[in-house]
């Protein structure tokens, strides 16, 4: 109904609940976008119905948490999994009593079916640094290509990221990481360097792990090197906080 504040017992922001991908940006065409948003509405729900592929969502408190990676669990207190968008036979909660005001949050694409994969991406620096380090990451496949950036807190090693792409987290062979200053004045520090790389496709179970590539990456602005990647699809290695030294191989 265009309204932002939750309304039902479950209540799905696809896209944050605003602006859809496709649709126009421009001033002068500001009544075809205001329509091609709303309209949005409309083809998800048809395309979740045609059950080409499933719209699920996360529960979270809010969007921004969404996007920064920390909401990668189908339960909550309230909802026993993540809903789908859909009739009840592919989609909704079958709970009891029904939640009240429940938010979720998907990411689509702009065009039918809409469907992306989510996956969480973590990084682990070797060595605090005194300002933001903003870093870009680079998955590689034989046919395409997707990225997310990932910024780190000034005087922490960690960061982490939601990231959205078309094909499976498994398909990727290759990664490369390219060094982005937060300002145009460089600190006196040399080039990040990164020795925890991890990835796991969502969602993930309470229990599951992730797939940690933990070899020692320089990190640099240009003509940065690839590393290969065996991902494996439904294997499960060690946490940032416990992973011992792989080769980028499932463990």
């Amino acid at each position: 109904f265009g309204i932002r504040i939750p309304v039902g017992h479950i209540d799905y922001y696809v896209n944050g609940g605003q602006d859809q991908p496709g649709c126009p940006r421009f001033i002068t065409s500001a009544y075809n976008s205001m329509i091609c948003d709303h309209m949005r509405a409309v083809h998800f729900y048809v395309s979740a119905l045609e059950d080409s592929c499933s719209l699920i969502a996360f529960p979270c408190s809010s969007y921004k948490d969404f996007l920064a990676g920390r909401c990668v669990h189908c339960t909550d207190s309230v909802l026993p999994s993540c809903p789908a968008i859909g009739l009840l036979d592919n989609g909704g909660i079958k709970v009891k009593p029904l939640p009240r005001e429940v938010k979720v949050y998907l990411a689509t694409s702009a065009s039918a079916p809409y469907c992306l994969y989510h996956s969480l991406v973590k990084v682990r620096l070797q060595q605090r640094r005194i300002l933001d380090t903003s870093i870009e990451i680079n998955f590689w496949s034989r046919n395409s290509t997707f990225s997310v950036s990932i910024t780190v807190p000034k005087r922490e090693t960690l960061g982490q990221s939601l990231v959205t792409h078309s094909m499976p987290l498994c398909q990727v062979e290759r990664v490369t990481l390219l060094y982005h200053p937060k300002s145009w004045r460089r600190s006196r520090e040399e080039d990040p360097v990164v020795d925890l790389l991890c990835a796991a496709p969502l969602p993930m179970n309470a229990s599951e792990k992730m797939f940690c590539l933990t070899q020692t990456i320089p990190v640099m602005g240009r003509n940065s090197p690839s590393y290969d990647l065996a991902f494996a699809c439904g294997s499960i290695t060690a946490p940032p906080e416990d992973a011992e030294r792989t080769t980028g191989r499932w463990q």
